[in-house]
């Protein structure tokens, strides 16, 4: 009986234990709601400097056109470059379209504020057109991104361009500093009269794109490597000789 009671004194405490235990409580955490893509992105939108997140879309579209060209660059890859959204993007450019005429608008502004910064003024006339040309040259070399824009835009027919007025506005200055060049090279007597600073540049940019958006066929065809430091830097004297040669008042007979 002992033995008998102790197993149903045993017993009993365990019922009691389970009866003491509280009663688990059913999930009471708060189901998991997702976050509202249009509050996320205000928030995004207040936190963020506009003008930094609009520097950073511009980078990353600058990167894809010039890899794909305007018809094969997407817009989600541009966002996933700069780190924006399709919204933003689409907020701050309107369009692929003003996206793209802003990348050639900032492309050609790099080249034309570079341009006006060599200060040739001070120069001899000959020495400020052999220096611009080799400026320009120098400028192709090692990036090909604004190559690579141009014949994407070429293919288009300058169909997006057409719609910049401020392309036209950046080279405003740059043919009145070659105007004032060939004016001072006049003035001086080394500078044959009647050059038109228009055409003078069409031939610095003609002779200096050409080189480089040709150069691996070029190279093919020619058998040498026109890429090396030999060869850019013959092509770089070859195409300054060649313009300032061009405006020079023909020495007497």
């Amino acid at each position: 009986m002992a033995e008998g009671g102790d197993m149903v004194s045993a017993a009993g405490r365990k019922a009691r234990t389970r009866a003491a235990k509280p009663a688990e409580a059913p999930d009471a955490r708060v189901p998991h709601t997702p976050p509202d893509p249009a509050k996320a992105e205000a928030k995004t939108a207040r936190t963020r400097d506009p003008e930094r997140t609009k520097a950073s879309i511009l980078a990353a579209a600058t990167a894809e056109f010039s890899a794909r060209g305007f018809a094969g660059a997407g817009i989600d890859a541009i966002a996933s470059r700069s780190g924006a959204n399709r919204r933003m993007i689409y907020h701050y450019f309107g369009s692929k379209r003003g996206l793209w005429l802003a990348v050639l608008e900032a492309a050609y502004e790099r080249a034309r504020t570079a341009e006006l910064k060599l200060d040739l003024e001070r120069l001899a006339p000959e020495d400020a057109l052999r220096r611009l040309v080799t400026f320009t040259f120098n400028s192709f070399i090692g990036n090909r991104t604004f190559i690579n824009l141009l014949n994407s835009e070429n293919l288009h027919q300058a169909r997006h361009l057409k719609e910049s007025a401020r392309v036209k506005e950046m080279h405003s200055p740059l043919i009145g500093m070659i105007s004032t060049i060939l004016d001072k090279g006049v003035k001086a007597g080394v500078f044959r009269p009647g050059q038109d600073p228009a055409e003078l540049w069409i031939s610095i940019a003609g002779l200096s794109y050409f080189y480089f958006s040709n150069i691996f066929t070029l190279s093919v065809i020619l058998g040498r490597d026109l890429a090396s430091e030999a060869e850019l830097d013959r092509r770089r004297a070859h195409v300054a000789d060649l313009v300032v040669n061009a405006v020079l008042v023909a020495p007497p007979a």
